[in-house]
């Protein structure tokens, strides 16, 4: 019997649950991968990033026609590696945003001098296809679209399918920022047209933070050698010292490349794609549930909720203080994540990780123990802000 993924096993005492949507909780095989010091250019070490990148390759279904390349750094590494490099000087991207990530696209495509607009649908809503096609029937200069998955600031999950559908039919190119979907949320180049997708270690394959990766059309990796406007984040650079000896160009982070690889064999134990999104699918759920029951409400429709995270408003209730609050939950072993949006005041519990149902229902208790320590007697939240959700909903 293969040593599945046991997230019931946690100690409450032993270290606090990660209930965030990265850096996570990961399981002990997955902390011990990192007590080996590895050689960067080795061939064991060469081996392992040969593994990674082929393990990868078959997730996304890009065997044969896609690259993968591994990029040191965090995430938001790896998603401007992606956009320095495929969208070309004198090209023009359109940003689908509804919340942090697709404003940070933004932010990236400026600072790197690369000629965009966006399409802001605030916290509530996704971009829909008519919304791209409108925008690129308008405007024949963009060449490519940016979209985000699964935008975690608000656990909206973007209905990626249709909006690729939609860059396609005209004419141009779709980048994914797939970072917190990829290895819960299907995305398979052969069904999905896209030319490439970024995502990174420390998300739904639980491995621990430290590097990313792009996954991209070869095609379009060949011509890009010269885009990029970083000589570290060069992705088409980072794949030729690849296919040239297999190192990585400057010092990888080898011990975390050791949990990754690790973690991936116990996300392929679990049943690949399918079986991770079942437990997070689950998680949230279960979440969702108990804490309706509390009182509280979320800020999304049932039909955009991810299974990755999910925001909740905060009470009404004068009684109510987040960091009083997040400190009480703390210290019964839970860490939650504030909240990141612009017009209401909410908090966000993570679904993902190394963690199963038990755990949503413990943060649950937690949070009924810290209402009460608080002296909130009631959950819900304030009419305001319920009026604005609706009102942006409907606009």
């Amino acid at each position: 019997m293969p040593d599945l993924v046991q997230p019931s096993a946690f100690p409450q005492n032993a270290e606090p649950l990660l209930l965030t949507p990265g850096p996570l909780t990961t399981s002990r095989r997955t902390k011990e991968a990192m007590l080996r010091d590895w050689g960067s250019r080795d061939s064991a070490f060469i081996s392992m990033t040969g593994e990674i990148r082929a393990r990868l390759l078959n997730m996304a279904g890009g065997e044969g026609q896609f690259e993968c390349i591994p990029m040191q750094g965090s995430g938001t590494f790896a998603v401007e590696s992606m956009i320095g490099t495929l969208v070309p000087k004198d090209g023009k991207a359109l940003v689908l945003a509804n919340g942090s990530y697709g404003k940070r696209a933004a932010a990236i495509l400026n600072k790197i001098g690369r000629a965009h607009s966006v399409i802001d649908k605030g916290d509530y809503l996704p971009p829909r296809e008519t919304d791209v096609t409108a925008a690129l029937t308008a405007d024949p200069s963009i060449t490519h679209v940016i979209a985000i998955h699964c935008e975690t600031s608000s656990g909206i999950l973007n209905p990626i399918a249709e909006l690729a559908d939609a860059t396609r039919s005209a004419g141009c190119r779709l980048l994914v920022d797939s970072m917190s979907a990829f290895g819960a949320i299907p995305i398979d180049a052969k069904n999905l047209p896209f030319e490439a997708m970024v995502s990174s270690s420390n998300k739904c394959l639980e491995g621990a933070p430290g590097f990313g990766f792009v996954i991209a059309d070869t095609n379009a990796l060949e011509m890009a050698a010269d885009n990029c406007h970083s000589l570290s984040l060069d992705a088409h650079a980072q794949l030729t010292g690849f296919n040239r000896n297999g190192h990585w160009r400057f010092t990888p982070p080898t011990h975390v490349v050791a949990a990754f690889l690790e973690a991936l064999r116990q996300h392929e134990q679990e049943g690949g794609v399918a079986g991770r999104n079942r437990r997070y699918s689950r998680n949230r759920d279960v979440l969702v549930s108990e804490m309706r029951a509390l009182g509280f409400e979320t800020l999304l429709d049932d039909e955009w909720l991810s299974p990755i995270i999910v925001t909740f408003f905060n009470p009404a209730d004068p009684a109510f203080d987040f960091r009083c609050f997040y400190e009480l939950i703390r210290q019964r072993g839970f860490l939650i994540y504030p909240g990141k949006l612009t017009e209401v005041d909410s908090f966000r519990i993570g679904c993902v990780g190394h963690l199963d149902e038990d755990a949503m229902r413990g943060v649950c208790v937690a949070i009924r123990e810290a209402l009460g320590e608080l002296g909130v007697r009631d959950a819900r939240p304030p009419d305001e802000s319920l009026r604005e959700r609706d009102r942006l909903r409907a606009a």
